[in-house]
C-alpha cells in the first residue's frame, strides 16, 4: 500500500485476522492448500516502536492503544497497532467519495470500532452491518456466537452510495400480499385516495364514487402510473380521472363490492424488494459442497461482496482487498465491471485469483500479478534525495537534531536517511527523508525505523519513548 498513490481508491473491503489466538491452514487437497496465515499476537518491541510512531499523529489512537493494553494484554494491544498502521495507510489512499468495510468478529469489534473512530473520524462512521455467518452454534452460559460484524466508514460526506434491495422473505409476503390472481400472481392491495379534500380533479368523482365524501382526494400512485404511460412528459398534464382510467386499463385496479372506493393492486413480483438492512439473514455461509468453496479458512460467499461492491461503488471504481486470501472480493469486483487490488501475504492468493477468475467467470486472467512494491506517481515532480536543499530543509525541520539518537549535531554530521527504505515502498519525497548522524545510518543501514529505535534501544543508546 505503501507504493500506491493517495486517493486512488474508492471502495476498501478488508476481512483480516480476528485475534482469535488460533492459526489456520487450507485442508491438503483443497484448491487452497498451502495458504495459512497465523492468529496469534505478542507484543514485541517492534510493535511497541509503531505504537510510539502512532503517537505522532494520532494521540488519541495512542491512549486507546495504552488503555488497551491495561484491560486486555499484550495481545490485544499487539494486534491492534498491527491493524493500526495498516489502516492509518488506507485512509490515505481512499478517495474523498471512497468508503471502507472492516470485517471482525467479537473478539476485537469494540476495539476496532474505536480505533476506526480515531483514523477515520467518529462523524463518518456509517453502518455496523451484522451478517448471520452460520446457522447455529453452541454456547456455554452465553447466546450462541453465529455473526460476523462490518463496520462502513466513509472518507468525507461524498461516499458513493447505490440503493440496494433484497428479496421479502415468505413470512413478510404472506402478511403483506395474501391476494391472488387467477394466475397465481400475488398482490397487496393499496389505497388509492390521500387524506383531506381537494378542490381540483383529484376531488371530482370517477367513475360514480366521489372521494370527497369520504373526506379524501384521489392519488393516483406515480410509479404504477409510470409503468401504465410511459409518456413521462405529458403524465402530470392528465386530470385524476385520466390517470385512474390508464391504472385500470393496465389491471392495476381491485373493484371491491359496491359502494367501496377501489383500491391498487400493487404486485409482489414487480416490487424491488426490502431495502438492505444492517442485519444480513439472507447470505447464507457456504457449505462443504459449495461450488465457490475453495477451502480457504474464513472463506467468505461471493454474494456477501457483491452486495457490499454495488452499494458502495460504481463501474469502473477501483476496490482493494489488502487481505485478499482466496480472492473472493477480487472475483465480485471483476463480475461487476470494477477494477480491482488484491494484496496477500500468501502467494497462494495470485493462483487462486487466476483459477476462480476462469472456473466461475469463465475469463482467463489478464491481470498482473506483482511481487515488487509500486511506485508513486502523485507527488509531484521530486528531487534527488542527496540534494543539498534536502539536507538544510531538515535540519531546520528537525532542530539539529539525529532522528534516531536524539543527539544534536552540526549539518556536516548528518546523513539523508529513507524513512521508509526504497525496497519497501518509500520515496525521496521530503515527506519519507530524515536525517540521521553517522553512526545511527549506520545501525539503520536498510532496516525500517521501527528497528533502528529497537536497536538503539536495546544498545542503550536512548530510553523507551513509549510506556510499557
Amino acid at each position: 500500500m505503501r507504493g500506491m498513490n493517495s486517493e486512488s481508491v474508492d471502495l476498501i473491503y478488508l476481512d483480516p485476522p480476528f485475534n482469535s489466538n488460533a492459526n489456520y491452514a487450507a485442508p491438503i487437497g483443497s484448491k487452497a492448500a498451502g495458504a495459512a496465515f497465523r492468529d496469534t499476537w505478542g507484543l514485541d518491541d517492534i510493535n511497541l516502536a509503531w505504537h510510539g510512531e502512532i503517537k505522532a499523529d494520532y494521540p488519541g489512537l495512542y491512549d486507546l492503544l495504552q488503555a488497551t493494553r491495561t484491560i486486555h494484554g499484550d495481545s490485544m494491544m499487539s494486534y491492534l497497532i498491527y491493524m493500526a498502521i495498516r489502516i492509518m495507510e488506507m485512509r490515505r489512499l481512499l478517495k474523498k467519495s471512497g468508503s471502507i468495510y472492516l470485517h471482525c468478529d467479537t473478539t476485537a469489534s469494540h476495539y476496532l470500532k474505536l480505533l476506526m473512530d480515531c483514523v477515520f473520524g467518529r462523524r463518518n462512521f456509517r453502518s455496523e452491518v451484522i451478517w448471520k455467518r452460520t446457522g447455529a452454534h453452541g454456547g456455554a452460559k452465553r447466546w450462541g456466537p453465529v455473526h460476523d460484524t462490518l463496520f462502513l466508514y466513509s472518507a468525507s460526506k461524498k461516499m458513493t452510495w447505490n440503493r440496494q434491495f433484497q428479496a421479502y422473505d415468505e413470512e413478510y409476503l404472506d402478511l403483506y400480499y395474501d391476494s391472488y390472481e387467477k394466475e397465481g400472481r400475488r398482490y397487496q392491495s393499496v389505497s388509492l385516495t390521500g387524506k383531506g379534500t381537494r378542490n381540483g380533479s383529484s376531488g371530482k368523482a370517477w367513475r360514480g364514487i366521489n372521494p370527497t365524501e369520504k373526506g379524501r382526494h384521489w392519488a393516483a400512485p406515480m410509479q404504477a402510473l409510470q409503468k401504465a404511460y410511459p409518456d413521462k412528459k405529458n403524465l402530470p398534464k392528465l386530470t385524476s380521472q385520466e390517470k385512474m382510467d390508464l391504472l385500470d386499463a393496465a389491471g392495476l385496479v381491485e373493484w371491491p363490492k359496491r359502494g367501496s372506493v377501489p383500491r391498487q393492486k400493487r404486485y409482489a413480483d414487480e416490487n424491488p424488494g426490502a431495502p438492505i438492512q444492517d442485519v444480513i439473514m439472507d447470505i447464507h455461509p457456504l457449505s462443504a459442497k459449495a461450488k465457490e468453496r475453495v477451502g480457504y479458512p474464513t472463506q467468505k460467499p461471493v454474494k456477501l461482496l457483491s452486495r457490499i461492491i454495488a452499494a458502495s461503488s460504481n463501474s469502473k471504481d477501483v476496490v482493494l482487498d489488502p487481505f485478499c486470501g482466496c480472492a473472493t472480493a477480487c472475483v465480485a469486483a471483476q463480475s461487476l465491471g470494477r477494477e480491482w487490488v488484491g494484496i496477500d501475504i500468501s502467494p497462494k492468493a495470485a493462483d487462486l485469483v487466476q483459477s476462480r477468475m476462469q472456473e466461475e467467470l469463465g475469463l482467463f486472467f489478464q491481470g498482473a500479478h506483482r511481487t515488487d512494491i509500486p511506485k508513486r506517481t502523485d507527488l509531484g515532480k521530486i528531487i534527488p534525495y542527496n540534494d543539498p536543499r534536502n539536507k538544510k530543509y531538515l535540519y531546520g525541520e528537525q532542530g539539529g537534531y539525529c532522528n534516531g539518537c536524539e543527539e544534536h549535531f552540526e549539518l556536516r554530521h548528518f546523513h539523508v536517511d529513507h524513512i521508509i527504505a526504497r525496497a519497501k515502498g518509500g520515496t525521496d519525497h521530503i515527506s519519507n527523508l530524515q536525517l540521521l548522524c553517522g553512526s545511527c545510518n549506520m545501525i539503520k543501514g536498510k532496516k525500517s525505523q521501527e528497528e533502528l529505535i529497537v536497536a538503539l534501544t536495546d544498545k542503550g543508546y536512548i530510553k523507551r519513548k513509549m510506556a510499557t
